[in-house]
């Protein structure tokens, strides 16, 4: 990686994550000349098909990994980000009461020092200055998302110690790490109600009534990115999972010019810093960007 470009690096657990959580932020930066890598956990192999225009589903493991592996190179370029694949294999989400184990070799069964050391490999590869990932819930109580939380705060703390990781790289210590806020109640509040003014039928009211009931805790966000203008690009990154997203569906019936009025920022949470920083932020590089750190 070049020296003289600030590089951000997203880690995610499926593809399509990549696309509904920080992406327009990922296609901001990248436009701005930022040097972005997306890294995916898993391949995705044990995704429902939950687009009905789809069609049949690709059968088997290795067919809907193929199937995902080429949704994932089209979403890449729709929001002009590079990305990587760390290799292991979709845990699915267990339902019933009660669950039932997630199959044998999946991520989330992995143990974890083994699960983080070619995380490790490709922070110290890529070198960022930023890492994003998800909070310790993972945003929802999918095995493979609080994995990838815990891979990733491991080798954003480890990367930099030579100690560790013997034989993955030279050590390189990230500076930021930021949680993503992809399912924040105040924002879908906030759309919601500005549907209800327009008159226009809101996706969101039982889902805040739900997280309400459940009493789910809202975490702090201390940044906020401005990206409307990539708002295109997300969604053209989101289309491309066809496997996953239904176009007429959820994540599209917010009419764009309602979300444009209403919420034109992503909005992450602060983790970790090793570099100065005043909050509230509005540039995930700040006490970064123009000073030493910026190499």
């Amino acid at each position: 990686m070049s020296s003289d470009r600030l590089r951000l690096m997203a880690v995610h657990a499926h593809p399509d994550d990549e696309s509904s959580k920080g992406a327009a932020t990922t296609a901001r930066y990248a436009a701005e000349g930022v040097e972005v890598l997306v890294v995916t956990c898993t391949g995705g192999e044990r995704g429902d098909v939950l687009n009905p225009g789809y069609g049949p589903a690709p059968e088997g493991l290795e067919a809907m990994r193929a199937v995902r592996r080429q949704e994932m190179a089209a979403a890449a370029a729709a929001l002009g980000v590079r990305q990587q694949w760390l290799g292991f294999v979709d845990s699915g989400l267990p339902e019933g009461d009660p669950l039932p184990p997630v199959p044998d070799g999946s991520f989330s069964l992995v143990p974890l020092e083994e699960a983080s050391a070619p995380l490790v490999e490709v922070v110290r590869e890529f070198r960022p200055h930023v890492m994003t990932t998800y909070d310790p819930s993972g945003g929802y109580p999918h095995p493979d998302h609080i994995m990838c939380h815990r891979v990733s705060v491991e080798a954003f703390a480890a990367a930099g110690d030579p100690e560790r990781y013997r034989g993955r790289g030279e050590p390189w210590t990230p500076l930021k790490l930021y949680y993503n806020h992809g399912f924040s109640l105040v924002r879908m509040r906030a759309v919601h109600d500005a549907l209800v003014a327009a008159g226009v039928e809101s996706p969101f009211s039982d889902w805040i009534d739900s997280r309400q009931a459940r009493e789910v805790p809202e975490r702090p966000v201390t940044t906020r990115v401005e990206c409307a203008d990539f708002f295109a690009a997300r969604d053209a990154a989101l289309r491309a999972h066809a496997t996953q997203i239904d176009p007429d569906g959820w994540f599209f019936a917010v009419p764009r010019e309602v979300e444009l009025a209403t919420w034109r920022t992503e909005d992450f949470e602060l983790a970790q810093s090793r570099v100065p920083s005043t909050l509230p932020e509005d540039d995930l590089f700040a006490g970064i960007r123009g000073t030493e750190h910026a190499r």
